[in-house]
């Protein structure tokens, strides 16, 4: 052994002896103990982890005057911006509303405003409320339909001929009220026509032209014109009493004037 380290040279023998005897030395030492580890004061500001708030994005803003997060559960304040107006109360309602929310008495006397027969009135004014001006115009179209010889005439002894204003030519007038005087002459009622949709500058033509033309009738058959005439005209008028806002109690039937 003394001559193989002087030589320089190692026996396999001998370099198999000393890994066997390093192994043997160290596994007989005894266990190391664990070195606790140092207690780290906790930083004031740490870095987030995967387990922090960064899975949830960016960090946010810290609330500010001009931007404070809105609680879960509160309600949000309105804006009160510079320049918005103050919010008003609710709006007046539209006619047809209060046409349905007016008395048995106010919406009766509306409705003889625009046809005086008192079967017809009673008849519409109990079928309220309505849903829509439609089906307000439909109900008097096929109450108009269902009147009798009697509230056809209580309907008709309640209209007046229609006049002129009083800035036509006198001319005009007593043309107009002579047409007018000849035809009540011979059917005992005014003369009554729709003039709805008609242009005004046309409105005296027509009404002339209408009564020459309806003096050859015979009464029968110029009753059932004339019913036709009324229930156009009352229909007229109840949509403008809807498309008014006025009160129910001032509901009347304005003068017939072309």
């Amino acid at each position: 052994m003394k001559f193989a380290q002087q030589s320089g040279a190692l026996h396999p023998t001998w370099i198999a002896w000393r890994h066997s005897h390093l192994f043997c030395h160290s596994s007989l030492r005894a266990p190391q103990p664990v070195r606790p580890a140092l207690h780290r004061p906790a930083r004031c500001f740490e870095e987030p982890t995967l387990s922090s708030d960064s899975h949830a994005g960016p960090r946010k803003r810290p609330p500010t005057l001009h931007h404070t997060p809105r609680a879960q559960g509160r309600a949000a304040i309105p804006n009160q911006a510079r320049g918005t107006s103050v919010p008003q109360g609710p709006q007046r309602p539209g006619g047809l509303d209060r046409f349905n929310a007016a008395s048995d008495g106010a919406a009766q006397a509306a409705l003889l405003a625009c046809c005086a027969s008192r079967r017809w009135a009673l008849r519409i004014a109990a079928h309220r409320p309505y849903p829509d001006l439609g089906s307000l115009l439909a109900a008097a179209d096929e109450a108009s339909y269902d009147l009798s010889v009697g509230d056809l005439a209580e309907a008709l002894a309640a209209e007046s001929s229609p006049g002129l204003h009083d800035s036509a030519p006198r001319a005009a007038h007593t043309a107009l009220a002579a047409a007018h005087a000849a035809y009540e002459s011979s059917f005992r009622h005014a003369f009554v026509i729709c003039l709805d949709g008609v242009d005004p500058a046309e409105h005296l033509d027509r009404v002339l032209t209408g009564i020459r033309v309806r003096m050859t009738n015979e009464a029968d058959e110029e009753r059932s014109i004339a019913a036709d005439e009324l229930r156009r005209l009352a229909r007229a008028r109840l949509a403008h009493l809807v498309a008014t806002r006025t009160e129910p109690d001032a509901w009347s039937a304005a003068p017939r004037v072309l």
